[in-house]
């Protein structure tokens, strides 16, 4: 995974609303994305290269027509990379703040 081209695509308000649009309806044409925007088709073509390139859409052709799809893996890989490990001491000191509580008042049954 290219963190640079994923972090570049995700820097820009378009690219996020494109990608926020996919996540709302999976499976769109170019015609349907630009529908509402006030961007040229050419520039949401060229936002949707650079989403292409860092991987975060994939495109299926059904016919003449080129369909976009959202892809979910990098951005998880990055949550895992740069937020995951900063939550999870966090998870673990309320885990065991819980466990502490739990023996100083055991629950009734």
């Amino acid at each position: 995974m290219d963190d640079d081209a994923v972090f570049k695509a995700l820097a820009d308000r378009s690219r996020r609303l494109l990608l926020d649009r996919l996540h709302r309806n999976n499976g769109q044409s170019l015609g349907d994305l630009c529908e509402g925007l006030r961007m040229s088709r050419q520039a949401v073509a060229k936002h949707l290269g650079i989403l292409e390139e860092a991987n975060l859409v994939a495109v299926q052709w059904a016919g003449r027509e080129k369909l976009h799809f959202i892809n979910p893996v990098p951005i998880n890989q990055i949550s895992e990379r740069w937020i995951g490990k900063f939550e999870l001491p966090r998870m673990r000191v309320l885990s065991d703040l819980k466990a502490s509580l739990e023996k100083k008042s055991p629950r009734e049954k």
